[in-house]
Formats: structure tokens, sequence, C-alpha cells
């Protein structure tokens, strides 16, 4: 058999955002996550199901940063791409953004599968901030977008189980600690793009786990799956069960017929080959089937409120057409996290091609006659003995690199010597964010920096936490043990390290920031105030340059300098930090939202409506986030302008 499957490198050039450094504060607060349930809704769930609601929902976004420093200005730019080839399928792989399959095209009927975005721009989605839209990306961590969604992962060529070669993908998620590997190869003469997935839990104790393959197509289509139910959650933050496919008298399986963001998370019966498709009108689209491991299948639609408009256009060019998402997961819900038992793994299998059958007609028939073209052409039992197959060769060790992700995974092995067959972090995959780590780990000694500069990234995980504790007591190490600890839950304590650090540091500011932050959590908003505001002047008496960290820096501290005098009426404190920010921080839209906040807080009523009138885009506007409009409500009874218009909810008086 000749194999005719091949791996190249390719560079595409899109309009992009740059996105810029990411945000040198440590994420102290709890995590600001839209999805999560009303708590009158738990009695009502299946036991399997409120148990893994309740299972260790994610509250804290450390050791990872957050990625704000994006904007939306776009120009043409490179970007590496691997793509994939039969003489059937081409995908494209964006290594360096999570390893995103960007384009998946069915050659003979030259159909693009999936939502191709045309240009890159990165928006407040992911769980740490930056996220794009389009193809198919792989989450993990835990309910939200993954914090990898614009991070690179590692690639390499990895024999296939038929002779050819696979794509490798692999990196270790920091929110759990856990390594896991994506293999994509096109069996031979095959319509569909197979996917062999693993989770590992290296640990002694068990893991939370968490994965949705999330897949973006075009929205005119009708989203089928062998449901009769599903679990409905809306941005009211309530879940219900709601029949499939029309509930309220609307067929909701078309996603221009919701006029509000909705999750549909339909409820596959336990015996039914897993399974969910997008068709168009002449029944031509997109299906994915999987292994039974992987249970969940959910539709995501924007809706066709003004809101959910918004936020389409925001995320590509206007004029081009929506999409909608089909995604598939471990559970029932992405409000679930499923546990991983120590030293054990879960794998599966998915695939991805085009199916053609009908989409119109009656729920039961169109289904049924979806399913039965799906048995044609991919039977349910292939799917079963290509991933048993595959599961031998995800040991295998990687051929030549093609791509590089981050040292993360390198440092946890270089501290267990664990045994990772088929994804290496090897030393030299260490970078320089992890050096001071590893001279810790060596040492017991973490090294004060060379020169002066915002701290570098910190550890929580219990083991480097207990390192910390019986190194030496550097202020840096206060500092970095403080977060540690503060992340564990043991606020006070973390609270005395970084008051123990002050005595002897250098640089107060980031210990400053961090008491504030203690202070906020506690309610004593006027101390917090104080703090900030001392933390900002010594970051000004301290920054050496203009450059990118430094920027970074004052601007982070800045906005929640700013904020924390607003929250207690202190105007000319608050237009004092402002005025010392750098010029071009200041015409950010995140910062012309602030100023009208603040000019209104001034009484300058006019001046703040001036700065709407004027003209604005909050980049990083978090999803669901409110603040435009409750601003805009401030400074008038007027409808709030569809460029402002980010609502994702009905409307409540």
């Amino acid at each position: 058999m000749v194999i005719v499957t091949t791996i190249r490198r390719e560079v595409l050039t899109l309009p992009t955002a740059e996105l810029g450094p990411d945000n040198p504060l440590p994420p102290l607060r709890p995590l600001d996550e839209v999805h999560r349930i009303d708590d009158r809704d738990r009695e009502d769930l299946p036991r399997d199901m409120a148990r893994q609601v309740g299972y260790e929902p994610l509250r804290s976004l450390l050791p990872t940063r957050v990625r704000d420093g994006y904007d939306r200005e776009r120009t043409p730019r490179r970007i590496d791409a691997l793509v994939i080839e039969n003489d059937r399928l081409r995908a494209t792989v964006l290594p360096a953004l999570g390893g995103r399959i960007a384009s998946l095209v069915h050659k003979p009927t030259d159909r693009e599968l999936l939502y191709r975005n045309p240009v890159l721009q990165p928006a407040n989605f992911a769980l740490n901030g930056a996220w794009f839209s389009g193809g198919i990306e792989w989450n993990i961590g835990a309910t939200g977008h993954t914090t990898l969604s614009c991070a690179p992962l590692h690639a390499a060529r990895v024999p296939a189980p038929d002779g050819g070669e696979m794509l490798r993908l692999w990196e270790w998620e920091r929110l759990r600690d856990l390594p896991f590997q994506v293999d994509l190869w096109l069996p031979d003469g095959s319509d569909f793009l197979h996917v062999g997935v693993r989770v590992r839990n290296p640990h002694e104790r068990p893991a939370p786990v968490y994965w949705w393959s999330n897949i973006a197509v075009p929205e005119e289509r009708r989203v089928l799956a062998p449901a009769d139910e599903a679990w409905h959650f809306g941005y009211e933050r309530r879940l219900r069960r709601v029949p499939v496919p029309s509930y309220d008298g609307v067929d909701r399986t078309y996603p221009l017929n919701s006029p509000f963001a909705a999750d549909y998370f339909y409820e596959l019966p336990e015996a039914r080959r897993r399974w969910i498709a997008a068709l168009d009108g002449e029944g031509h689209g997109l299906v994915q089937t999987s292994t039974d491991v992987l249970r969940g299948r959910k539709l995501f639609v924007w809706g066709t409120g003004s809101g959910g408009r918004r936020w389409q256009e925001w995320l590509t060019e206007p004029g081009t057409g929506g999409y909608c998402e089909i995604q598939a997961g471990l559970a029932r819900t992405q409000l679930e996290h499923v546990r991983l038992d120590p030293e054990s793994e879960v794998s599966w299998l998915e695939a991805y091609g085009p199916l053609d059958a009908p989409a119109e007609g009656e729920w039961p028939t169109v289904v049924g006659d979806a399913e039965a073209r799906l048995e044609a052409v991919l039977p349910r039992a292939d799917v079963d003995a290509a991933y048993a197959a595959w599961k031998p060769y995800a040991d295998t060790e990687p051929g030549e690199i093609l791509a590089t992700g981050s040292g993360w995974g390198a440092l946890e092995v270089l501290r267990t010597d664990w045994k990772l067959p088929g994804t290496p972090f090897e030393e030299s995959m260490l970078g320089e964010d992890q050096q001071p780590w590893v001279h810790l780990l060596r040492s017991g000694v973490l090294p004060e920096p060379r020169r002066v500069r915002p701290p570098g990234e910190t550890l929580v995980a219990p083991h480097w936490r207990d390192m910390l504790e019986t190194a030496h007591a550097t202020p840096l190490t206060e500092y970095h043990l403080g977060i540690a600890q503060w992340h564990a839950g043991d606020r006070a304590q973390a609270v005395r390290s970084w008051e123990r650090a002050l005595e002897l540091a250098p640089s107060l500011w980031p210990l400053l920031r961090c008491l504030a932050v203690a202070d906020q959590e506690a309610g004593n908003h006027e101390r917090a105030a104080d703090r900030y505001h001392e933390a900002f002047a010594d970051l000004c008496h301290e920054r050496r340059d203009a450059g990118e960290r430094w920027t970074a820096a004052t601007a982070a501290l800045g906005r929640e300098a700013v904020e924390a005098l607003l929250r207690v009426r202190r105007t000319a404190d608050a237009r004092a930090v402002w005025d010392m920010l750098h010029p071009g921080t200041r015409e950010r839209g995140r910062f012309l939202l602030l100023q009208a906040e603040l000019l209104l807080a001034e009484g300058r009523r006019d001046d703040a409506w001036a700065v709407f009138d004027d003209g604005f885009e909050v980049a990083d506007l978090r999803e669901g986030a409110e603040s435009i409009g409750r601003l805009w409500a401030r400074l008038t009874d007027e409808p709030l302008p569809a460029r402002y218009d980010f609502r994702m909810r009905p409307q409540t008086p």
C-alpha cells in the first residue's frame, strides 16, 4: 500500500492583532467565570451530574497569567501552520495558537467544513483572557476556553497506525498540572480526520479533568444529534432540561432561531452512538463522532439579539458570516469536571469529516437518516477499531520536532523524573521563565533578579509551596510564597509573608498590590485604596524605561488603583494616578471607559458623555460583561448604542 498522507509546513498571512504582553500582576481574585449555575437548579440534576458539577470547580487562575495586552489594530502577519493532507482532506493546524485546526477542506467537493475566520482577533473569552474564534480548538483544564487558546504547543511527526505519519501536539496544562496529547492522522483514502486524545494524571492524588473539543461551523445550519432532550444554559445562569428540537414553540436546532446566546447540552441515550452534525439547507456539512468515552455533545448559539450580533462582528470582519459551535466533551455539560484517578489516564478517538444527509424534516426521521448515513461512510465499529489501533502508538516517541511549546512540563519532569512515553518534556525545553525555579529545585534558593524589573512567573502547587517555605526567606521568596499560600486558601499566612517581605524588599509595589487585593477581599476598601495609591507611586518611581514589561505593569496596576480609589470616592487621587499613566495607555479603549467613569465621578457628566460620543473599543471586554451598559445608564436614559451593546441575556427590570 502506498501511503499518500503528508505533513508539511506552511505560512498563513492573516489580518492579525498582536497579543502583546501578559499582565504581570498575579491573578489573586476569585475566578470571574460566567458558567456557574444557580444553586436552586442543583437539586433537580441527575445524581452523577450533580456530583460532577460540585467536583473541584476552578476557583483561581493561578499559576497562569492573564493575557490582556492585545488590541484591535489588525495588520497582515505571517502565522506558522502545519498542514496534514491526503487525497481527500486537508487540515491546517496552528501549533503556536493552542494547536487550533483553522481549516478542514474536503478536497473532492472543495468544501470548507469549518467556520474559517478570515482574521485573527483576540478577545476576552479564554479563562485567562485572549482567545479567538473559528476552527477546532482543544479545551482542557476547567470550565471555559483553555488558558492555552493563544499559547504554543509542542508538535512533531510520529508514526501512524497505518504506516503513515501522524501530527502529535502535546503540552502541560498548568491549572490542573496534567500533561495531554492530541494525535492527528488521515488514513489513506479516508474522508475522516482521526484524532487520538490522551490526558494523563501522573500524580499520587486524583485530579479533576475537563475536556471539550469545540468546532466552529457557519450558523446557517441545522444541528443534529441523537437526543430528544437537552440541558439549556443561558447567561441568566439557569440550567434546565428542555425538549429537542423545539421548546416554547420554536425549533432550536436552527441556530438563528434563538434570540439570545445559549448552550444546549444534548442528553444522549447511554447506548447510542456519540455524534453531532451541522448541515446546510442542501444537506451538506460536517459530522463529528467519537468513541463512547467522549460522552457529551453541545450546541452554542450567539442568538439574533443585538448583543449576540455585536459579538459576532467583534470577533471577525464586519460583513462576514456568523458562526455557531458544536462541541464534544467528557461530561454531559461544561459545568462538570470528571475525576481522574492517581497514576492513570483517559483517552479516546474522534473523527471529523463531511456528511451528506437531509437536514429538513421531522426530527426522528432526520436524525435517523443522518445516523444511517454516518454508519455507511464511517461505521461505529471502525471508529472503535481505529482507537484500538492507535493506542499502542500513543507511546511512540516523536520524530522530527515541528514546533515548540512551553518549558513548564520539562520543569515538572525534572522535579519528579516522571516517565511519560510519547510526550517528552526534556530539559532542553526549559526557558527563561523556568530558570529561577530550576535554581530553587537544585539549590533550595530562589535567586534574586540581576536587575530591577517586574516579578516573573510564580508557581503555587503544594510541592513548590513546600520548597518556598524551606528556602532562604528573601523578599522575592516571601512574595512567591505568599501567592502560593493565598492560592491554597491560607490568606492570613499569605498576608504575613507579604508583610515580612516589605521590611527588606527593594521593590515594594508588587507586595503592596498583593496586600491591597487581600484588603479588598476582606472588605477593607479604604486601606486597599491607600495601598494601591502607595504601590502605584512606588512603581512610577522604580520603573526604568517605557519598555513592554514596565508599560504592562504600569497599565495593570494603574487600572486597579484607579478602580480602587473610585470605589471609596477618592477622585483626586484617582485623577493623579490617571495622569501618571503612559499617554499610549490612556488611549486604549479599556482606559477610555475608565476615564469616562472617572469624569462622571468628578461631576463632569458632559465630558464623560463626550468619551462615548467620540467612540472607543474595549479590546479585552469580558464575555458576559455589562460594564459599558451600566455606565451608559448612569449617563442617560437613551437606548444603548449598537456599537456598545454586548449584552448576552434578556434584559430584566
